[in-house]
């Protein structure tokens, strides 16, 4: 061949992959059918937001759970705007996959006498660590994994996701969720808290100790390795430090990133594991299943360990799908299985709902961000106006669609009926 048919050989191929890396591109920029826009838009609640999508930075995942003659779920997944070049902060959504790998990392240890319950006695070894031997609202006063990983789901505790995230260690918690296949998941810092990326990367040394405070395990202070591609996610125009305002967008690269479908899925692998194969799911007992399918749905007003005000921690507290801002009850056919987030405007929760009355079951996950000013950390997100008005908007209107929905077997739902602390 001479160079002017090379040449155009070469040009050919170039165009080829380039039309091919654009169409990878879309397809995962965007995945989604028109099932939920065509449902959203024939609701004039959802007008405002939705002709601002972009702005609010919507994201949905809704999957419709089918059953077979022999109660076997399967499932149709719908989105809306999904999109993981689309940063949204995922907050308190990170305790999830954190609870549940708390628990996988127990199995994996297979320590004689080591389990969710044996107390944790954290200590300090590293710039901003503390130690923490004991819980005030636990039985006797014992901190546990299981202790802390009640507080995760029932209240969304801080402390609490900050002990398991140091029992992990970065590397652990990382390298864990990229063998499940989330590839592009990152949890690289403690909540509720603003610590130095190094800070972060440091974790405690820890004991467990039995009933006679015989050391079970000792775990050595840890120092994550880990190299990541760097990102680019700012956002916005401004943000305040020490009370100070900097004009310039808030850096989100150094934080947190889980996607939404990811969450969704995370969610449904722990809801369902005998859909996925055994290599995609958490490394459970059946067990760790019930544990976790109790305090992922147990309200804070039936918890006796911790015992919390229940004026301050109602029914519907955490509950942003289905219920937004609502400081109410829960009709008892009704149970939600989540786990929600806020933080720097974005409110997402990470649902599975059922009504044991009309037979009904579904999985939502969305996340919103509210932030008119475009400013970080000024304490001014449109919460109650636009996020969580929305959030309860989108559960109802998944919900009334599903007591509508044909399905050729009705679920079988008592996996779910669950004996609660009171």
């Amino acid at each position: 061949m001479g160079k002017e048919t090379n040449m155009r050989l070469s040009i050919t191929l170039l165009f080829t992959l380039f039309i091919q890396f654009t169409m990878a591109q879309k397809i995962k920029a965007k995945k989604a059918d028109d099932f939920l826009e065509q449902l959203l838009m024939s609701n004039p609640l959802f007008k405002d937001v939705m002709a601002n999508k972009d702005v609010h930075r919507i994201q949905i995942v809704y999957t419709e759970i089918n059953r077979d003659a022999k109660n076997k779920p399967s499932f149709n997944t719908h989105t809306y705007n999904l999109n993981h070049n689309l940063y949204f902060y995922p907050a308190s959504t990170a305790k999830m996959p954190t609870a549940f790998l708390a628990l996988q990392k127990l199995n994996e240890l297979k320590i004689k006498g080591l389990n969710k319950n044996t107390s944790m006695l954290t200590d300090s070894a590293w710039l901003k660590q503390y130690a923490v031997t004991n819980d005030s609202t636990a039985e006797n006063y014992n901190a546990s994994i299981a202790h802390y990983i009640k507080k995760i789901f029932m209240v969304s505790d801080n402390e609490a996701n900050n002990r398991l995230y140091e029992f992990l260690g970065q590397e652990y918690l990382n390298n864990s969720l990229a063998i499940l296949g989330y590839k592009e998941a990152q949890i690289l810092h403690r909540l509720g808290v603003s610590y130095p990326e190094d800070v972060n990367r440091h974790t405690n040394p820890i004991r467990f100790v039995d009933k006679n405070n015989k050391l079970v395990y000792s775990q050595a202070p840890q120092v994550s390795k880990l190299k990541y591609l760097k990102r680019n996610d700012l956002l916005g125009k401004a943000y305040y430090k020490n009370d100070s305002l900097i004009n310039q967008p808030f850096d989100f690269s150094i934080k947190n990133r889980l996607h939404l479908d990811d969450l969704n899925d995370m969610m449904l692998k722990v809801i369902f594991p005998e859909v996925y194969p055994a290599n995609k799911r958490f490394n459970l007992t059946k067990e760790d299943y019930r544990f976790l399918l109790k305090y992922m749905s147990q309200m804070p007003t039936e918890s006796i360990f911790p015992k919390y005000d229940t004026t301050e921690f109602y029914d519907t507290y955490c509950k942003f799908l289905m219920y937004g801002s609502e400081k109410g009850t829960i009709p008892k056919n009704i149970r939600i299985f989540n786990k929600v987030g806020d933080a720097y405007g974005f409110l997402t929760d990470i649902a599975y709902i059922v009504d044991f009355e009309k037979n009904i079951e579904f999985a939502l996950s969305a996340t919103i961000y509210v932030n008119a000013d475009e400013t970080f950390n000024d304490d001014k997100y449109e919460y109650e106006t636009v996020g969580l008005p929305f959030m309860k908007n989108l559960g109802q209107e998944i919900y009334q669609y599903e007591l509508k929905r044909e399905r050729q077997f009705k679920p079988y739902l008592n996996k779910f009926k669950i004996k609660y602390d009171k």
